[in-house]
């Protein structure tokens, strides 16, 4: 090996057991050393040299990865940084296009793992006009060798699923790749069955530049019937391209997405961009909130920063959402710490119904808490006597009486 692949090649390979998570993410963060030294090289080392070490690091990074326990994502991570490297280390390098054409063919349709996709866009300056015309003909051929297309919802059926979806995903890249809108919309769109799709279409038409087509496609995402995960984020990205090209229809965007979708955030997101129009919806938009407590409460508590008016709510509406009880007390405790012992109360009783060290040692603070507050006034007998009942209605768990112990809390005798 060269001197960058002595350095960089260790980090990637091992043959340690990786099944474990511990051992993986370790490895992992290894991993990412490597790239490290390959990014840096890559702006002052020979680019033939850097090429080289980058594909036998992504070769021996794929292998890992699919033999490892990667939940926390860190060696796939450290994959993905090694394979947008390669197109920049390929332009540097001016490898022959012929070569760089069948290193791509064979890094999606030759080899095991298939996490990772490779971007023609990215590649364009490496291959220049004769590679990418290389590039569309090998990939032609491997169409044509897999007979009849089958439909979008029955690809997942096919013996030939992977293929199609990376067909597929060429197809996409490289109208984005000649700019053409009616390539992007055909290849992005395909029969417009969910929102996703027409968000996708959206996201490559605002990539060349179709910025009122863009527009266009993602509205319809937001209104698609089937609604759903899929329509919120197209509304959020829906409400990003109008604030970076239209920014005078934003606010109506966004009252509509809060209309659509009643939430603490996109009342918060309302709030942000109304203005001196906001004095005129308050009202309507906290009628809206009232069907979900917790929402009203967040919204008045973190956005209108209203605590006295939160915890009144809170009360109106009969809150029973503990992690919102529990915000709202952290902040009404500096208005009037002995009212929110009650509240505090009931979020041990909460924690007590989950019998696990986690819960106990929240019980455990959460009566703490409770002693600091009442601690001098007339209400510190009653916070203790609180505790000891906690001790012995539960003195058959000896992990809680252990998070007790800790706390330095008092005991039942």
């Amino acid at each position: 090996m060269s001197e960058l692949g002595d350095r960089v090649l260790p980090l990637i390979r091992t043959r340690s057991d990786l099944s474990r998570y511990r051992a993986a993410s370790a490895h992992g963060v290894q991993m990412h050393e490597a790239v490290d030294v390959l990014e840096r090289a890559a702006e002052t080392a020979d680019p033939a040299e850097v090429l080289s070490v980058t594909e036998k690091a992504i070769a021996s990074a794929l292998r890992i990865v699919m033999r490892a326990d990667d939940s926390a994502g860190i060696i796939g991570d450290a994959c993905r940084r090694l394979v947008d490297l390669h197109p920049v280390v390929a332009t540097t390098a001016s490898v022959s296009s012929e070569r760089l054409v069948e290193w791509m063919i064979r890094f999606q349709f030759a080899q095991e793992c298939d996490f990772f996709t490779l971007d023609p866009v990215a590649y364009a300056s490496a291959l220049g006009e004769l590679g990418m015309r290389r590039y569309r003909a090998r990939l032609d051929e491997i169409r044509a060798g897999l007979g009849a297309e089958p439909s979008p919802g029955d690809r997942w059926q096919s013996s030939h699923a992977g293929e199609w979806f990376t067909l597929t995903w060429n197809a996409q890249r490289l109208a984005v790749h000649d700019r053409d809108a009616e390539a992007v919309i055909r290849t992005h769109l395909r029969d417009g069955g969910v929102p996703a799709w027409y968000h996708e279409t959206a996201e490559a038409l605002e990539e060349i530049g179709d910025h009122t087509r863009a527009l266009e496609y993602v509205q319809q995402a937001v209104e698609h019937p089937m609604g759903g995960h899929q329509a919120i984020r197209a509304a959020e990205y829906w409400c990003e391209l109008l604030a970076r090209h239209a920014p005078e229809r934003l606010p109506a965007a966004r009252l509509e997405v809060f209309r659509r979708w009643p939430s603490s955030s996109t009342a918060a997101r309302l709030r942000a961009v109304a203005g001196e129009e906001w004095a005129a919806l308050e009202g309507a938009v906290m009628e809206r909130l009232s069907a979900s407590p917790r929402d009203a409460v967040l919204f008045v508590l973190l956005t209108l920063e209203d605590v006295r008016r939160a915890w009144d709510l809170a009360e109106q509406l009969l809150l029973d959402d503990a992690d919102a009880w529990e915000r709202l007390a952290g902040a009404y405790e500096r208005i009037d710490p002995l009212a929110v012992l009650p509240v505090l109360a009931r979020l041990v009783d909460t924690d007590l119904e989950t019998p696990d060290a986690q819960h106990y040692r929240s019980a455990a603070r959460r009566l703490a808490r409770m002693r600091r507050l009442a601690a001098g006034t007339e209400r510190a007998r009653e916070v203790d006597d609180v505790i000891r009942a906690v001790r012995h209605e539960h003195r058959r768990r000896p992990r809680l009486q252990l998070e007790l112990d800790c706390a330095g809390l008092p005991r039942s005798d």
